[in-house]
């Protein structure tokens, strides 16, 4: 068995599951959330916890045992405490303003304002002007979502001006060498 995929998913107080004909619904506080399971692969509840189980040793079923035992797992958590995404903004004159809970003004060195809405679940916050923190219940659109912010700007190479994640190291290049 997948060492992944035979770990248990607990599930806390307040989220419910159904588990349906190839589907896994999970509800709590911050949504609902749904996702169609891959063939072989099942999900069962017992109580307060969720368990991944395959239907044969096929490669590709291993695989799906591990992955879709993940997948339950992030909407659990999704759902009761939320994915965050941080990004800071490097450069003079660089900064985000929140225009709204889901919009965000980004000033990154070009001639104009950039606009960038989030997709509906997504939420920013702007601690300060060179700070974004991007919410959500589901990890793969935050994740996105916050790519997606980067790819406006990214850090280049020689000054490391741009937008990265928090934390994300940028390698420096050595500019021209002077005669």
């Amino acid at each position: 068995m997948s060492r992944i995929g035979r770990s248990p998913i607990a599930v806390p107080a307040g989220v419910s599951v159904s588990i349906a004909e190839g589907t896994v619904t999970v509800s709590g506080p911050n949504g609902t959330m749904t996702r169609t399971l891959p063939a072989g692969i099942t999900v069962a509840q017992e109580g307060d916890v969720l368990s991944v189980q395959r239907a044969s040793e096929e490669t590709s079923q291993k695989a799906l045992h591990g992955l879709t035992r993940t997948l339950v797992s992030n909407m659990v958590t999704g759902v009761t405490s939320g994915w965050t995404k941080e990004l800071e903004i490097i450069g003079v004159g660089y900064r985000a303003a929140a225009a709204s809970a889901d919009a965000l003004d980004l000033s990154l060195g070009f001639s104009h304002p950039v606009k960038f809405t989030a997709p509906a679940g997504i939420t920013f916050e702007v601690p300060s002007p060179t700070r974004v923190i991007v919410k959500g219940a589901d990890k793969e659109v935050v994740g996105q979502v916050a790519a997606s912010i980067r790819k406006i700007r990214k850090p280049e190479p020689y000054k490391g001006k741009g937008v990265r994640y928090l934390g994300e190291r940028v390698l420096r290049k050595a500019g021209k060498a002077a005669k």
